[in-house]
């Protein structure tokens, strides 16, 4: 069944390559093959089905991240409407895709490889052009104009990995799924020249109108074609994922040099979102995030490291790496902050606040590091510490997503009601813009089901299984809830309401012959055990790994 469905895609993905790559004119349908409500959903759908088989790699911190950068870029496109959900893959391949609905997903090993944000920014501003100029539309219609959505051949696929005991923790047939998926996307998608060329005039752009360097596009395009001159004659499974989709030459290369060249750096613009605030115009809103910034974060360096450790197999490697590294020169401030987390995340916790507190006193304005410190004190025992650090955070930063989430989990490790009460609080400001949110909706769950509230905690968890990939398991779990005599009117509305929305989409998945056979056999019949399939905590990788949940 896998190979019959890889052999699919990668037919569709040969077809693609081997049309005319000319872009269709103005007149294209491709507008009309899906609606944009629809590409979200599939979007979501993909999203969903790599978390479920382990490959995304959710962390508050690196999450904000990420998506700061990347909203700036969105905000900065030429279409600056567009929704863009931009999420990390923990391998350790240099590749990066976009996919329907501005899904757009980056690997650990591409951040790793990178020296500044400015080359991070230049590949995302990249991905976000295929999406804006609808290559990503264009190509799903030349290859499958008369037949389904090509979406739905990959989460076919991923299915498929599944089903054949396929895992996230280096199983060669699931590798090949993901392998098969990127080049399905972008050999379909990008893999003509004037896609290509087109992409990477408009992502230099918004770079620019976004605050950042152009050069760092072509820097980043210069790395891979070293990488390219170190495995020429090597096998092809050598070569980086992105280099296969996103060919580097050096016309290529001089091309965005010029481009570079050319530009002055435009002031930033603001980045313009749907709106939830009922005050501002209808289905826009303006985001701080990215508004007026210019040049980088300030935390990649930080995210860097962090990512480093999350994407090795296990913290004891993670370790290895920074002793290897010390071994050549001393390490720098984020290599040994990425130390201390890797210290952490072996449960050495009195050596990871040691180093911690030094790197934290030598840079006082990061949030990052106060979010991190907070935690270490946490896990070595000094909780007053770690509350008060909290609590004055929160004073100013009362909806900042990483803080919030990382000192709900704080709260939410000690286990006791009084901790779940103030989770819940602490959480509440993030309840409007949560709804897609897996990280807040575990961590919303987790608190309410200690502080006493079943009813919230299986409503959360249920939210948490959809965006976990397991919609079957929301059902079960909602449908357990309904049957409680004690739901007052405006729960069970809330119920009826999210099982009349998450039954299509378990329709959808069933047409497709991808079914949830734990929930089929109902063998889910409680709120905890639906927690258990459903946690970051007990994803494959986690389990095969023993490395404990991400905070």
């Amino acid at each position: 069944m896998l190979a019959a469905a890889l052999a699919g895609i990668l037919a569709f993905a040969s077809a693609a390559a081997a049309q005319e790559s000319k872009l269709p004119d103005i007149g294209s349908s491709a507008g009309n093959m899906l609606s944009p409500a629809r590409q979200a959903e599939y979007g979501a759908m993909t999203l969903a089905q790599l978390r479920h088989e382990g490959y995304v790699l959710d962390d508050p911190l690196l999450g904000g991240w990420l998506d700061e950068v990347g909203q700036r870029l969105g905000g900065a496109s030429d279409k600056p409407q567009q929704s863009f959900t931009f999420f990390l893959l923990r391998d350790r391949q240099i590749n990066a895709f976009a996919t329907l609905g501005g899904y757009i997903a980056m690997n650990a090993g591409l951040v790793l490889a990178a020296d500044r944000e400015d080359e991070v920014a230049g590949v995302l501003s990249h991905e976000v052009a295929h999406v804006t100029q609808q290559h990503v539309l264009r190509g799903a219609e030349r290859a499958q104009r008369d037949s389904i959505p090509i979406m739905l051949a990959m989460l076919g696929a991923i299915i498929a990995a599944q089903q054949a005991g396929g895992n996230s923790g280096g199983n060669a047939t699931s590798a090949a799924v993901l392998g098969g998926m990127g080049l399905l996307q972008q050999r379909q998608i990008d893999y003509t020249r004037d896609n290509e060329s087109e992409a990477d005039r408009i992502g230099i752009r918004a770079m620019a109108r976004g605050g950042y360097d152009p050069e760092g596009m072509a820097d980043f395009f210069e790395k891979l074609q070293s990488v390219v001159r170190i495995n020429q004659g090597d096998e092809r499974s050598r070569t980086p994922g992105y280099l296969q989709t996103h060919p580097i030459t050096l016309t290529r290369i001089s091309e965005a040099r010029e481009r570079a060249a050319s530009l002055e750096k435009a002031a930033p613009v603001a980045t313009m979102r749907v709106a939830s605030n009922p005050l501002l115009p209808a289905g826009m809103q303006i985001s701080t995030t990215g508004a007026h910034a210019r040049g980088d974060t300030g935390d990649f360096g930080w995210a860097r490291e962090r990512l480093r450790v999350l994407s090795a197999n296990t913290p004891a490697q993670a370790i290895r790496e920074y002793q290897q590294m010390q071994g050549k020169q001393p390490l720098d401030d984020t290599q040994r902050y990425g130390l201390a987390f890797a210290q952490q995340q072996a449960g050495h916790d009195a050596d990871a606040l040691r180093v911690m507190v030094a790197v934290q006193a030598a840079h006082p304005d990061s949030l990052w590091l106060q979010i991190s410190l907070g935690v270490a004190e946490a896990k070595a025992g000094h909780a007053t510490d770690a509350d008060r650090r909290f609590e004055t955070l929160l004073t100013r930063r009362p909806t900042n997503r990483a803080l919030v989430l990382s000192y709900a989990q704080v709260l939410a490790e000690r286990n006791t009601a009084s901790a779940g009460t103030r989770a819940v609080a602490v959480l509440r400001p993030l309840l409007d813009t949560g709804a897609d949110d897996l990280l807040f909706q575990q961590a919303y769950a987790r608190a309410n089901e200690i502080a006493g509230d079943d009813v919230r905690a299986g409503e959360a968890w249920a939210e948490a299984a959809v965006l976990n990939g397991r919609p079957e398991q929301a059902l079960v779990q909602l449908n357990n809830l309904k049957r409680r005599s004690t739901l007052d009117y405006y729960a069970r509305s809330r119920i009826d309401a999210r099982i009349a929305a998450i039954t299509p989409i378990v329709l959808e998945l069933r047409r497709q012959g991808i079914r949830d056979e734990d929930a089929t056999r109902g063998k889910l019949q409680s709120g905890s055990k639906l927690r258990f399939d459903t946690g970051v905590d007990s994803s494959k990788s986690a389990r095969e790994s023993g490395r404990a949940p991400v905070w």
